[in-house]
């Protein structure tokens, strides 16, 4: 019986972010009876700590911990990693293996990887994208994320990531420390596309008509790229709409996005907050004309193999890890003036026949390389690699 611990994500069967619906469809997907899964999960609620939830066949122990905004993530990731030093020991875990998403640990894992070592625990890491990136953070935030990459990636026995460019910046940064890396992508779905009542109720309430509009969907943060999408857009003479879901809540960048670029005298332009169900989503990203990808920092994004499975044209912005994703399927834009004017100009007038290419060679790109069976199998080689000591 192989013991897999996987710390990072808020929990197992979670509709949150990235990290959540990760591990949901790593554990679904799975199908190996000779696996126990190890999932924490973060409570707000003081007296639900400490209680073991049984989900499906999973452990999943509730780690409490107030909201402290940001910093909330890394209390539950220290606590969550002292729990399982402790749980591994009491209950005699063989074949255990330590898998933790995200650098949110920092310099304290080079003292801990001692205990787990000592009691046979293999450590894997999956630092994610290059976090220490992002714009949304200040100088001295970023140098802190720096520090707990270095020595997250120091402390491990394995580094995994989702995107062979970061992969590559991690072999070529972190070389000395001689750990071993692998590629393995993210996953999704080939979606059976079908109109969700509700969403085509967004769609009215915001007179927006399916493919005649152009899409965006993250969160709303500058390395994004919403000024650069919104400038430029609003350029173009384009008889077809923005679409924008987003966090708009309590949202500064929104205000001050609102002064720079007036996007509020275009009537085109068009935000309706937030969408997190599913099915409203996959039809919302079905009905759309293109959808445009701003992301500039981490790995492969899941919203960006969401849009390849079922958006017609894709147009993201050019950096190696959504080039590595897309490849020929896709158009690419930069920063450059009028640059993603031109590109929005050109895609606006394909033909039928065009878009049907494009949407072919996307769906293709997810079916050969990013479908949940094709990564799971390859964690499955991974995971039974390292209990067999193979590496």
């Amino acid at each position: 019986m192989k013991n897999i611990i996987i710390i990072g994500s808020r929990g197992f069967e979670y509709n949150y972010g990235g990290w959540e619906t990760f591990v949901t469809n790593l554990i679904y997907n799975y199908k190996d009876k000779d696996i126990k899964f190890y999932v924490p999960t973060l409570t707000h609620n003081k007296n639900e700590n400490l209680k073991i939830i049984n989900k499906n066949g999973v452990i999943c122990p509730n780690i409490y911990v107030p909201d402290q905004g940001f910093v909330t993530m890394f209390t539950f990731t220290i606590k969550a990693v002292k729990y399982f030093k402790k749980y591994i020991k009491e209950n005699n875990l063989e074949n255990s293996i330590l898998y933790i998403l995200g650098c949110k640990v920092g310099p304290m894992f080079l003292f801990w990887r001692y205990y787990f070592h000592k009691m046979g625990v293999k450590i894997l890491i999956n630092p994610d994208g290059l976090e220490w990136m992002r714009d949304k953070w200040s100088w001295w935030i970023k140098i802190c994320f720096k520090i707990s990459e270095r020595t997250m990636i120091k402390s491990s026995d394995y580094c995994i990531s989702d995107s062979k460019a970061i992969k590559e910046y991690i072999d070529n940064k972190y070389y000395k420390y001689h750990v071993p890396t692998f590629f393995i992508a993210y996953g999704a779905y080939l979606n059976d596309c079908f109109n969700n009542q509700k969403a085509l109720d967004i769609m009215k309430k915001n007179n927006i008509k399916a493919n005649n509009y152009y899409l965006i969907v993250g969160r709303f943060i500058p390395e994004n790229n919403y000024e650069i999408i919104i400038k430029e857009f609003m350029k173009t003479k384009i008889d077809k709409d923005l679409v924008i879901i987003c966090n708009l809540e309590k949202n500064k960048f929104y205000r001050r996005l609102k002064e720079i670029t007036n996007f509020e005298s275009d009537e085109r332009i068009k935000f309706i907050g937030s969408v997190y169900d599913k099915d409203e989503l996959l039809t919302i990203r079905n009905l759309a004309y293109a959808y445009i990808h701003g992301h500039s920092a981490g790995g492969t994004n899941p919203s960006l193999l969401e849009a390849l499975s079922c958006t017609k044209i894709n147009i993201l912005f050019d950096v190696s890890y959504n080039r590595e994703v897309g490849l020929d399927s896709c158009f690419y834009f930069n920063k450059n003036e009028d640059n993603l004017k031109n590109i929005l100009i050109k895609v606006d007038k394909l033909s039928k026949n065009e878009c049907l290419k494009y949407e072919k060679m996307a769906k293709k790109r997810i079916k050969e390389e990013y479908t949940w069976d094709i990564v799971v199998n390859k964690y499955k080689k991974l995971f039974d690699d390292i209990c067999k000591g193979k590496l």
